[in-house]
């Protein structure tokens, strides 16, 4: 299998609790915290280690804060390959509402990334065997400018690197201008801003996904649309995948889940069917689950073998 490897700018410890309710001013008296590795690239590496597959994750940690995260991802069988940082890497918070079920997201601003710090990641990068595929996910951290990471996809790609980029606005639209990457997943709004008009029909989706494939920016496009699944186009074609109707617990952790499921299908050589069915599976895998969880291998199966049969 195609070797993966993950980067992740902005890495975070993510800790989750469970509240009575909530209410300005007073003591909101909360359950033991559960800590949990945080940061697209982190778990894209965590997903794919859950469903048997192996990724080296890369990033940078600093502080206890950072000391933790590693441990955490020791103790999940997830190669790092860290980079010191000066500045501790942050923490955000998950509150879950138990009388209203109800999920409150306290995300903090990313750590600050030193010009060297940067230097020393794009060097582990460029140290990464050809032919690898690297999946460069989640925000831009304080003095990370989207030209740096426009400049570390351009020389990843002439190191013949296979390149997955998932983030958002600035940040995607500059990993787009780079071009020829292998996959990309933007939910219907993103890819709206990518393409710069509405899409208020399903075909107009269709089509503004085909049009950056037609244009060279990405290889593949999967258009994340919630409860609808995911629309896949590549060169050949187009699928859509609808996943069965369940509850959902939590959508933290479904994107990364998603991108995971399909960078272990694509290392694979899965067609682009498989690689959309997989990337759906996992995604609502992780709905399944309460807090910041992701997908299970197990629970993946099985809404694989149901997409499968229907």
């Amino acid at each position: 299998m195609v070797p993966i490897y993950t980067l992740t700018l902005s890495p975070s410890l993510d800790s989750a609790t469970l509240t009575p309710q909530i209410y300005p001013e007073g003591k909101l008296r909360c359950s033991a915290p559960v800590f949990e590795p945080g940061g697209g690239g982190i778990n894209v590496a965590r997903a794919i280690t859950h469903l048997g597959g192996t990724a080296t994750a890369i990033f940078p940690a600093g502080g206890a804060t950072g000391e933790h995260l590693v441990a955490l991802l020791a103790n999940e069988h997830v190669a790092v390959d860290t980079v010191e940082a000066k500045d501790w890497t942050r923490q955000n918070l998950h509150v879950h509402v138990e009388s209203s079920g109800e999920q409150y997201r306290f995300v903090m601003p990313g750590a600050m990334l030193e010009d060297n710090e940067f230097r020393q990641l794009e060097e582990k990068v460029l140290a990464i065997e050809s032919g690898a595929i690297l999946v460069i996910s989640g925000s831009l951290p304080p003095g990370v400018k989207c030209e740096k990471l426009t400049h570390l996809i351009d020389a990843a790609k002439k190191k013949g690197l296979r390149c997955i980029v998932d983030s958002s606005g600035e940040a995607l639209t500059a990993a787009l201008e780079s071009g020829n990457l292998e996959l990309i997943k933007p939910n219907q709004k993103e890819l709206s801003a990518l393409v710069n008009r509405p899409l208020t029909q399903p075909d107009d989706v269709r089509s503004a996904a085909q049009e950056l494939v037609r244009n060279g920016k990405a290889r593949r496009v999967v258009v994340s649309l919630g409860p609808q699944g995911a629309l896949g186009v590549d060169e050949t074609g187009s699928v859509q995948v609808v996943p069965p109707p369940m509850k959902s617990q939590s959508t933290v952790g479904a994107g990364d889940s998603m991108v995971g499921a399909m960078t272990l299908k694509l290392a694979q050589g899965a067609s682009l069917l498989e690689m959309t069915r997989y990337g759906v599976a996992a995604g609502s895998a992780a709905t399944i689950n309460h807090g910041t969880r992701l997908c299970s291998l197990d629970d993946t199966q099985k809404i694989v073998d149901y997409l499968t049969r229907s």
